[in-house]
């Protein structure tokens, strides 16, 4: 659910879209899926002299993305007594779209 969720914000991700909207996206399919209670953080925020900065993908946050913002994209779910999943990716904005920086698989590895 979490890698659904997070694919799709990253398919919504573009110059022009409200940050609001993409977190829409994610906690959206969350919610459909029966976890919306356990998704308790925004989907994403800025990355720059500090860890947490502004813009934030989260439900309050009315900032267009503009190409060059770097954003990270990191869906979660968390269920109190049982674990967490979350999948981070760092993005950069563009006109059309988005280029992850992260180049990561996000397969399963069975050890």
């Amino acid at each position: 659910i979490v890698l659904e969720a997070q694919k799709s914000a990253l398919k919504s991700l573009k110059s022009g879209v409200i940050c609001r909207d993409v977190d829409g996206v994610a906690r959206g399919l969350i919610k459909d899926k029966g976890y919306g209670e356990n998704f308790g953080h925004g989907l994403g925020h800025s990355v720059g002299l500090e860890i947490h900065e502004e813009p934030r993908l989260s439900p309050n946050y009315n900032t267009i993305l503009q190409p060059g913002m770097i954003v990270t994209v990191e869906p979660g779910i968390y269920v109190e007594g049982i674990g967490g999943v979350r999948i981070e990716d760092m993005v950069l904005i563009t006109d059309d779209g988005y280029d992850n920086l992260v180049t990561s698989s996000k397969e399963i590895i069975v050890v």
